[in-house]
């Protein structure tokens, strides 16, 4: 049975989660969240932005720091966007504002979950030449220097780093970086990938890294790793 750390105000929210069969630890404030992620362990996480004590930013931020590696999601009762933002650079796998229907907030869990498994398959942390790629913690480093990247950059590199040597469609990558989100033209693949290649390679201009292969799309793999 999978086990959920929930650190929320909504006592009813524990309830439908056990409904779903989920085994779920309920802590009332962000110290006694924090505590139990790092010594219980659960599966997944789900934490209130509004946590007293500790809030839920906070807390993310601190099991990522002390090396808790399963997933974690924001729950806002708020809707602030910047919280959103802010969650996700922190290391969180997902944010979701109220209102919300449980039943998405299960898929989004599901997902999370399932991303996990693969990322502990394929290591979450991944090298190609100076270019180290944390994909647990949305943390990319250049020469051990820290290279600053949006959401979207993060999600784009993700795409073609759990798929190296192979190459991917535009429409491949607008569907693993973009999702069910407004569906940007494959134009913008080809505008990100250039934003990546200026923080990533050697020499834009002549990209060994993510790689062009025409007719197809791109493909992500260091000639020299």
């Amino acid at each position: 049975m999978t086990s959920v750390l929930l650190g929320s105000h909504e006592l009813a929210l524990r309830d439908r989660l056990v409904e779903e069969g989920y085994d779920v630890e309920r802590a009332a404030d962000g110290e006694e969240a924090l505590e139990r992620g790092l010594s219980t362990s659960p599966d997944i996480v789900l934490l209130d932005v509004g946590l007293p004590r500790r809030g839920g930013l906070d807390v993310c931020r601190e099991l990522r720091h002390r090396g808790f590696d399963r997933p974690v999601i924001l729950l806002d009762d708020r809707g602030d966007g910047a919280d959103c933002v802010r969650g996700l650079k922190l290391g969180a796998d997902d944010f979701l504002a109220a209102p919300f229907d449980v039943r998405e907030l299960v898929a989004r869990m599901e997902a999370c979950l399932r991303r996990g498994e693969t990322c502990a398959l394929a290591s979450c942390l991944c090298r190609f030449g100076g270019i180290e790629v944390d994909l647990r913690g949305a943390r990319v480093l250049r020469e051990g220097r820290d290279v600053p990247m949006s959401r979207r950059e993060f999600q784009l590199l993700r795409c073609l780093v759990e798929h190296p040597g192979t190459p991917l469609s535009r429409d491949e990558l607008l569907d693993g970086a973009w999702g069910g989100d407004a569906m940007p033209s494959p134009r913008t693949v080809d505008v990100h990938v250039a934003w990546l290649r200026r923080k990533l390679e050697q020499d834009p201009r002549r990209p060994t890294l993510i790689r062009t292969v025409h007719g197809v799309g791109y493909l992500f793999g260091s000639e020299t790793a």
